[in-house]
């Protein structure tokens, strides 16, 4: 079996012990965090090591975003992504030893107005988003014949069914309809499957991300399935199952993201 999981770690070296734990209970094959929040000379790989990850994939900067590839076996081809206008570390991507391309991404968060005219970072996360389409969309005939998984903290809940309260929330960021529909678009023109999906089919409600402005998280279950996996139909062949770890989110110190994964058949 290979196990991957997706999380956004929310700051590595505040979380390096909910890492470990992860690592130990979980027995991943390979990590991808987003939110790594350190740059190279700040990032802890002899800890990560330790953990068993001996091969780090690593696009970071000084103090938000940053994206990782922490895997036991040798990655190849490493390449680091930039989209709408700015090298801000969101996107990296390699081959595992299994040959699987493995795309790590972390969407912007957008701002809180749902305005592209008033608000120019939700506008920057729409422009994102459309630049990934694009890209993935020019590779969906090869994608579709070879092993390729997109996963991270894509900011965007796209059905009724990934957030707690689709009327209520059509108006926030993260589930509008400017969002939603792009995000949509680029994973029907990717060629891609949502794993998650394929194994909790709708209307089944999922979520990856309670708030950390919520205490009541567990009771209320106010949640949003933000983190996403999405694989290519050889790869969707070996799948064996997808879960989400929410038992994360109640544990101490934890990120406000809970890491999402995926069993696949050798």
């Amino acid at each position: 079996m290979s196990k991957i999981l997706s999380w956004n770690v929310n700051s590595l070296r505040i979380r390096m012990g909910e890492l470990k734990r992860i690592a130990d209970e979980q027995q991943p094959d390979i990590i991808c965090l987003q939110e790594v929040k350190a740059k190279e000379e700040d990032f802890p790989f002899e800890g990560v090591r330790a953990l068993g990850f001996e091969h780090i994939a690593l696009y970071g900067m000084a103090g938000y975003n940053g994206v990782a590839i922490l895997s036991r076996q040798p990655l190849a081809n490493v390449r680091r992504f930039d989209w709408a206008g700015k090298a801000d570390a969101r996107h990296i991507s390699a081959v595992s030893a299994e040959g699987i391309e493995i795309h790590n991404i972390y969407i912007p968060a957008g701002g809180d107005v749902p305005d592209p005219e008033e608000n120019p970072a939700f506008a920057r996360k729409l422009r994102f988003i459309e630049e990934l389409d694009a890209w993935f969309a020019d590779r969906a005939a090869e994608n579709r014949e070879k092993p390729v998984l997109v996963c991270g903290d894509f900011n965007v809940a796209p059905s009724e069914n990934d957030v707690w309260s689709h009327k209520q929330l059509l108006k926030i960021v993260s589930h509008t309809p400017a969002e939603t529909t792009r995000l949509q678009k680029w994973h029907r023109e990717s060629g891609l499957l949502d794993a998650v999906r394929l194994i909790y089919p709708e209307p089944e409600k999922i979520f990856t991300w309670w708030s950390y402005r919520n205490p009541n998280w567990q009771t209320n279950d106010k949640g949003r399935r933000l983190d996403h996996i999405w694989i290519s139909p050889p790869l969707a062949k070996c799948l064996q199952t997808a879960f989400i770890l929410k038992e994360c989110r109640g544990h101490e110190r934890p990120s406000d993201h809970v890491p999402a994964g995926v069993v696949f058949k050798r």
